[in-house]
């Protein structure tokens, strides 16, 4: 049934068969796409199992700007009631902001690119493995502030004669906070990069939170997108706050605890190579688009996957970071957690309303950016 993940694994004999459910023109023309009215969800996949999903392609041609935000993306295992997949399109796919860039990275990509750019259009890949027993829905919302003319998809998936009992099944979580709750006041002329290195954080109970999952699992990957509003003075660099994996109900310290935000993104001394990607982590959103940016101004999306060092957890995990040293930035912050896990799974925080979804205009964003600075 499975075949050995690396390139060798392919001469292996493999049981199944291969099908697709896409937006294909049924007539045979070319309008190769659906149509989704506003405030409308549809269902584009409901598969009979036992199978897996194993590759979705999805691009969008909408009017709205803000579509990659305004759009949700919700799957559903099996017959459970509650998605065990909700997130904003773009955010899923690994960009923030309600932004087009283009990265590739092993699980996720987006490709784009010259007038494809121009036009807020992207190629969007997902090769997360996500098996099923009796059923696999995948439904889209449109929360836009118009009808979505043209959404095209692929969702290419296996069918199995019977599922093996211990396959853990994916899911994937949106969170936003606006802004962070800051320990310390950025507008204070007299406050130093020195004076903020000076606090202390021995609880994590003030961190960002990414992932608070329950059950049995393992996490394998994160996007976290940041505005960068609340600068200190001396010293712009969003980052320098740690991430920390408490498993299994575990006190302070944490299995898991991390010496900078761009440490754990596999970076080193801020993002001095700006944009990049590579398979396992990168930034996939570097900085404003705006005339005026500096330094470490604007928004910004990384990403980090767990695919040779998934963080594994027998009851529970609660995954969180500092915004900023010691939590001292209030900042915008959103993200997107990837774990397979047993199910049940813990039900999802409430997903906030398309406009509390949306991210601040990129001139507000350098107005507060230069409030400090």
């Amino acid at each position: 049934m499975f075949g050995n993940g690396s390139l060798r694994g392919l001469m292996v004999e493999r049981e199944g068969r291969s099908a697709r459910v896409s937006s294909y023109d049924k007539t045979g023309k070319n309008a190769d796409f659906i149509a989704i009215p506003r405030g409308k969800r549809e269902i584009i996949a409901d598969i009979p199992g036992p199978g897996c999903i194993n590759h979705i392609w999805i691009t969008v041609n909408c009017p709205d700007k803000m579509y990659l935000r305004k759009i949700l993306l919700r799957m559903f295992w099996d017959h459970e009631k509650q998605p065990s997949v909700e997130v904003p399109l773009g955010d899923f796919f690994g960009v923030g902001h309600s932004r087009v860039s283009h990265y590739i990275a092993l699980p996720l990509n987006m490709i784009t690119g010259g007038e494809a750019q121009r036009q807020n259009c992207a190629a969007m890949n997902c090769f997360f493995p996500m098996p099923f027993t009796n059923r696999a829905r995948i439904e889209v919302v449109n929360q836009c502030s118009s009808k979505i003319p043209q959404f095209f998809f692929y969702i290419d998936y296996e069918t199995w004669n019977e599922s093996p009992s211990d396959l853990l099944r994916f899911h994937a979580q949106w969170r936003r906070k606006n802004p962070t709750k800051g320990l310390l006041d950025k507008t204070d002329p007299k406050l130093s990069i020195r004076k903020v290195w000076k606090e202390a954080n021995t609880s994590g109970k003030e961190n960002y939170t990414i992932l608070d999952a329950r059950g049995k699992g393992h996490f394998v990957g994160c996007n976290l997108s940041i505005d960068n509003i609340d600068p200190t003075r001396d010293f712009p660099w969003f980052g320098e706050g740690d991430d920390m994996f408490f498993i299994d109900g575990e006190p302070w310290p944490p299995s898991l605890h991390g010496t900078g935000t761009e440490d754990y993104f596999c970076a080193a001394w801020g993002y001095p190579s700006l944009k990049y990607s590579a398979p396992y982590h990168g930034v996939s959103l570097a900085g404003s688009t705006d005339e005026g940016a500096t330094g470490y101004s604007g928004k910004w999306t990384m990403y980090r996957f767990h695919i040779e060092d998934p963080v594994m957890f027998a009851k529970s995990l609660h995954f969180s970071i500092e915004h900023g040293h010691a939590n001292a930035s209030s900042n915008d912050y959103s993200s997107t957690a990837y774990w397979y896990q047993t199910e049940p799974h813990k039900r999802f925080p409430k997903m906030p309303k398309a406009s509390d979804r949306l991210p601040l205009p990129d001139k507000e964003s350098l107005r507060r950016y230069f409030r400090t600075v």
